[in-house]
């Protein structure tokens, strides 16, 4: 992959998660590793590291709806967490999918 394109995923990324993804990759995925070098505990590195998780996975979620652009960019920003934006985006879908089919019968 060309230096000069980066997945869209790892643009919504901080400087600081990519840091820890850099360290992560050279502690061999080691979180009791990762750990030490942050001088934190194993679990605070895992909640760090699910977090991280959640962020790419709502990234990749490819969806042209401004509103669920909205709801994911709240969650990247940390303003809302990420259980309740994939309870809203997994609700505004379900109302949209169900008015769908009531305008189609």
């Amino acid at each position: 992959m060309p230096i000069d394109v980066m997945p869209e995923w790892a643009a919504n990324l901080e400087d600081e998660d990519m840091t820890f993804i850099k360290k992560f990759l050279l502690a061999s995925g080691s979180l009791k590793e990762v750990a030490n070098q942050y001088d934190v505990t194993y679990p605070t590195v895992r909640l760090r590291l699910d977090r991280l998780i959640q962020k790419i996975q709502i990234s990749e979620d490819n969806s042209s709806e401004p509103y669920v652009a909205l709801i994911k960019r709240l969650a990247i920003n940390e303003k809302i967490d990420f259980d309740t934006a994939k309870i809203l985006i997994s609700e505004y879908k379900k109302t949209k999918n169900e008015t769908k089919k009531t305008n189609r019968g």
